[in-house]
């Protein structure tokens, strides 16, 4: 072969592999812009749930991913409804949020949330009434020596302005009562954490973060369980709601199926501290009429 003709052949070999090359990339473009991508933003109460679901989802859907977030209820209604995420959580109907436009809004209801009044070990009491929790939340009782507990002085912990946990809290808890102005936390993580550390203190939390560092108080003598929240005996609940603005398009539509599949209701929901849409023998309104289904 002359010089020339080898010149030539290396030429368009080199051609072949740059077009083949660029095939390539535009094929694997392709295939990575085929994938799903899902966000999800909002209550840290909902967040453990929406998080493991995911993990799960992926490993069922290949070239799906769910990113899930927190930064409060407040924040996922708000997002959501600017169309800045695909999903917004929150633990209140979208309703009672000002600012928001429910109108525009789809809710779906993925579980049920029971909420307890937190307590570092060291206070000396277990049970509060509901007077006892407005007493102290607005400053009234400020020892718990004053109801029969050890002599430290109340620490109050609260989840930051808009926050649903805090919403339902004030609502149900101390019967639609405002907190004092304390400290407050963006995440219920950090709540716990903080209460079983600081001698004193008090919030308040999902059962879902219910451990053995902190008592989980009972409210008028009603233990803080899923059985009293499902038959309507423990009054602190509320239902996890995620948000989509207007109808949720296919893929995130089959996401949300997955959610409330009987697989997920049946095991995950009630490993990670929730009650199962489906186990509740009683129906909370929009009003706040609790009755039975």
């Amino acid at each position: 072969m002359s010089k020339s003709h080898r010149g030539t052949f290396v030429s368009a070999f080199l051609v072949v592999i740059i077009i083949a090359a660029i095939g390539t990339g535009y094929v694997t473009r392709e295939k990575n812009s085929s994938g799903v991508s899902i966000t999800a933003v909002g209550s840290t109460a909902l967040q453990p749930f929406v998080e493991s679901a995911g993990e799960e989802y992926t490993k069922e859907n290949l070239g799906t991913f769910i990113n899930v977030q927190g930064g409060g209820t407040g924040t996922g209604l708000s997002q959501v409804s600017q169309g800045a995420v695909d999903l917004g959580n929150s633990d209140v109907f979208a309703e009672e949020k000002q600012g928001i436009d429910a109108k525009k809004l789809v809710d779906h209801q993925v579980a049920v949330v029971g909420i307890a009044p937190l307590l570092n070990k060291n206070n000396g009491v277990e049970n509060l009434t509901t007077k006892q929790l407005q007493d102290i939340f607005t400053g009234k009782i400020t020892n718990w020596k004053q109801i029969g507990g050890n002599n430290h002085k109340i620490v109050i912990i609260n989840r930051a302005t808009g926050s649903g946990t805090r919403v339902t809290f004030e609502k149900w808890g101390l019967k639609g009562l405002k907190s004092l102005s304390a400290q407050e936390q963006d995440s219920s993580g950090m709540v716990r954490s903080i209460v079983s550390t600081t001698p004193g203190a008090i919030s308040y939390a999902s059962f879902g973060y219910i451990d053995k560092s902190v008592v989980a108080a009972s409210v008028n003598g009603i233990a803080p369980s899923n059985v009293n929240v499902m038959n309507g005996k423990y009054p602190i609940w509320s239902y996890e709601h995620i948000y989509t603005n207007g109808r949720p398009n296919k893929s995130v539509q089959q996401f949300l199926d997955y959610l409330v599949s009987p697989k997920i209701q049946k095991t995950l929901v009630p490993k990670l501290g929730y009650i199962s849409i489906h186990d509740m023998n009683v129906v909370r309104q929009l009003d706040g009429q609790v009755v039975e289904k």
